[in-house]
């Protein structure tokens, strides 16, 4: 009975609101995973680059949020990340390429810049994802966030000068 009664007291603008960001959180997650699961090629981003350039920003303390090693390498979030082995400050060459194969999965290779590896650690104010929270907090204010640039060359398929290039 007290649902019933505090049901009546919902203004119908909340209820629609909440009508649309369900209709939208729905529509973007059952498209945009597959589209990117689908479009992704590990042949096309750069392992050397990703193991020199980008995997250190996992390890990063960065001020006012966690590594995300922490959560994405401890369990406590998605586990793209792999744990370090103990007394190891850095990963070994098969762990690089196994956290390699995870991240890649993340990256849009039809639109990069839009991947979920890009815009859920991204602040909505700066192109973010607004439908997914980061439970890690925003990591990157900007997109001029020099890490974020690192990423998102990556993504974009930037090559080590050491790798290949074709």
């Amino acid at each position: 009975m007290k649902f019933k009664s505090s049901w009546k007291r919902w203004n119908p603008m909340t209820g629609l609101f909440i009508a649309l960001v369900l209709a939208l959180t729905v529509g973007r997650s059952a498209a945009a995973p597959a589209r990117q699961d689908a479009s992704a090629s590990t042949q096309s981003l750069d392992f050397e680059f990703f193991k020199t350039r980008v995997e250190p920003i996992f390890l990063k303390n960065r001020p006012g949020h966690a590594r995300c090693y922490a959560c994405h390498g401890s369990g406590t979030g998605p586990q793209y990340l792999v744990p370090l082995t103990p007394g190891n400050s850095f990963w070994t060459e098969e762990q690089s390429r196994k956290i390699f194969q995870n991240v890649s999965r993340l990256v849009d290779r039809d639109d990069p810049m839009n991947s979920r590896f890009l815009i859920h650690p991204l602040s909505p104010m700066a192109g973010g994802d607004i439908v997914v929270v980061h439970a890690g907090g925003r990591q990157f204010e900007s997109k001029n966030d020099p890490d974020w640039q690192v990423m998102a060359e990556w993504a974009s398929g930037k090559k080590a000068a050491s790798s290949p290039q074709p």
